[in-house]
């Protein structure tokens, strides 16, 4: 088992900054990887961004390159979301999301594809 926490949420401005984190407790978060979802009201769950066990390799919706980036701490079982650039699109529920991989350098972009998460944090933009 797994359990996983965001924090970081709340609101902000347009144009403004904000980070999430994603603290992960029960197992050596190194065997997972992760990925962060958003929904957001009346809307379907959809995929932001993945990172490998490793760190290596990171992946990010066509939506959200060159404004968020996630990265990952083994050592403190942590990931992170820096979300820069951000807009009133962005307002939604982020949900952080982990699995078992057995390779170190695969990251998943489906929800099917992951076995853990966390209870969800909002994220609010104005304008």
């Amino acid at each position: 088992q797994v359990q996983l926490v965001e924090s970081g949420g709340g609101l902000v401005q347009a144009g403004g900054s904000l980070r999430l984190s994603c603290a992960a407790s029960g197992r050596t978060v190194s065997r997972y990887a992760m990925g962060w979802f958003r929904q957001a009201p009346g809307k379907e769950r959809e995929f932001v961004a993945a990172i490998s066990r490793s760190g290596g390799r990171t992946y990010c919706v066509d939506s959200v390159k060159g404004r968020f980036t996630i990265s990952r701490d083994n050592a403190k079982n942590t990931m992170s979301l820096q979300m820069n650039s951000v807009n009133t699109e962005d307002t939604a529920v982020y949900y952080c999301a982990a699995r078992l991989s057995p390779y170190s350098e695969s990251y998943y972009v489906a929800s099917g594809e992951y076995t853990y998460w966390g209870q969800g944090i909002q994220v609010t933009v104005s304008s």
